[in-house]
């Protein structure tokens, strides 16, 4: 029997996801990321890729096909021309970028999805203005470098984590504003854009022979991770949405329309002939946790009425700065007043950052999105009952939970999709 690998590679560890044709999981593994100094990221990034994979059986690696990898969007880095970091990379909620806002308005088309601080590009354009070294580097996205490792062709990315670095998705090219606007003595070289799950190449030799992949096992292109997630919920009905509730908050939003508008930090993904509309926020569980441990938030949920309106307003964020609904490097975080009850803090925690996701989906659907019918929840927060249904009293739409919400789950999907697509054609 024919298996298909997933590997997600999410804020606090990377997971992953065997599945056969027929969607059913074989094996599941996962890896919490040691505590590292950001410059020590791609050592602990590699170091995770091997713990998954080392963790499935080998006798289910050998039937391994076809592997995908999701990563978190808009986490790049800077490579020499052999695929070795050369600066420590930059995480997706990275707001250095705000330094270059001047250059990136003068580059980029009014209401563009780069024009924020965290995009990709961004962050290549700070990399440009704050490196000195001249030496040729590759530009590349976190999922794009671990299929690299995989694969070994150097320089290949997918239209989803390309996106936030100005790719075009209706011309699949970038736009000549982009590559005139970089150019320039320092300017890395772009990566290679192709469709997610697009078959990039067998596995390198000495991977396989660790693990014991099968020679011909096909490396594809990957995704983001809020897109693995959407993925895996199986939602194919415009109107319907997937809200990732991890350590950040990702609304997406299946719909006829393209929707894209860097004032809200919004932007739309080609997925087919629909479009996933959507935006991410920096509130979410981190904020959580940072508060309360995983049994605290259990207990204490228990004692929340749902239906019953908390009267504190936060906006809640670990530190300035948001991407959507409101889109603003500088925006403080409000966490006052704060009660002496856990109960009623929480209570006004999981209210705010559901009138955050109600306030998200409905400035989608103002500015031209299918109306939102139905949300499936993906992440750890679709395990609390009582924040679903706190949810749902601001969404006023369903709220369900899918059968599948992992990331990897997602991305296994792709992978045997790539992979059945590609014997169709030969």
């Amino acid at each position: 029997m024919n298996l298909y690998l997933g590997i997600d590679f999410g804020t606090t560890g990377a997971r992953s996801t065997i599945i056969d044709s027929q969607g059913t999981i074989h094996c599941e593994t996962e890896y919490t990321f040691a505590d590292a100094q950001q410059s020590e990221l791609p050592s602990v990034w590699q170091n995770a890729l091997s713990a998954v994979i080392e963790q499935i059986s080998p006798t289910i690696r050998n039937r391994v096909r076809a592997i995908a990898l999701d990563g978190t969007s808009s986490t790049v880095m800077l490579c020499d021309t052999d695929g070795i970091p050369v600066c420590e990379p930059i995480l997706y909620n990275d707001a250095r970028g705000a330094a270059v806002t001047e250059t990136l308005r003068a580059i980029a088309p009014d209401n563009h999805t780069v024009l924020s601080a965290t995009s990709s590009l961004a962050k290549l354009l700070w990399l440009q203005d704050f490196r000195e070294e001249t030496t040729p580097t590759v530009f590349l996205h976190q999922a794009d470098w671990l299929a690299f490792l995989l694969h070994g062709k150097l320089g290949i990315s997918d239209y989803h984590n390309a996106l936030k670095l100005g790719f075009d998705v209706d011309t699949l090219c970038y736009p000549n504003w982009l590559t005139q606007g970089i150019a320039g003595a320092a300017t890395p070289e772009l990566p290679q854009v192709v469709a997610p799950g697009t078959p990039v190449g067998e596995v390198r030799t000495q991977v396989g022979d660790r693990f014991g992949f099968p020679r011909d096992c096909m490396i594809c292109a990957g995704t983001t991770d809020s897109i693995a997630a959407f993925l895996a919920s199986g939602v194919n009905l415009p109107g319907e949405a997937v809200t990732s509730l991890g350590s950040t908050l990702a609304v997406k939003l299946l719909s006829h329309t393209r929707v894209d508008d860097s004032r809200y930090g919004i932007y739309s993904h080609k997925l087919g002939d629909l479009w996933l509309v959507g935006g991410a926020s920096n509130t979410g569980g981190a904020v959580l946790r940072h508060f309360f441990t995983d049994i605290e938030l259990a207990n204490y949920s228990t004692q929340i009425n749902p239906e019953q309106e908390s009267l504190l307003d936060y906006y809640p964020l670990l530190k300035k700065g948001d991407r959507f609904p409101i889109n603003d490097p500088n925006l403080p975080p409000r966490l006052e007043p704060r009660p002496a009850d856990s109960v009623e803090f929480l209570h006004g925690l999981l209210e705010s950052i559901a009138r955050i996701e109600a306030r998200g989906y409905q400035l989608l659907q103002d500015l031209g999105a299918t109306p939102l019918t139905k949300v499936y929840t993906a992440g750890g927060g679709a395990k609390n009952a009582v924040w679903s249904a706190i949810r749902k009293r601001y969404l006023k739409v369903p709220v369900e939970t899918p059968v599948q919400t992992a990331a990897a789950y997602g991305t296994a999907l792709l992978a045997m999709r790539s992979a059945i697509d590609l014997r169709l054609e030969d």
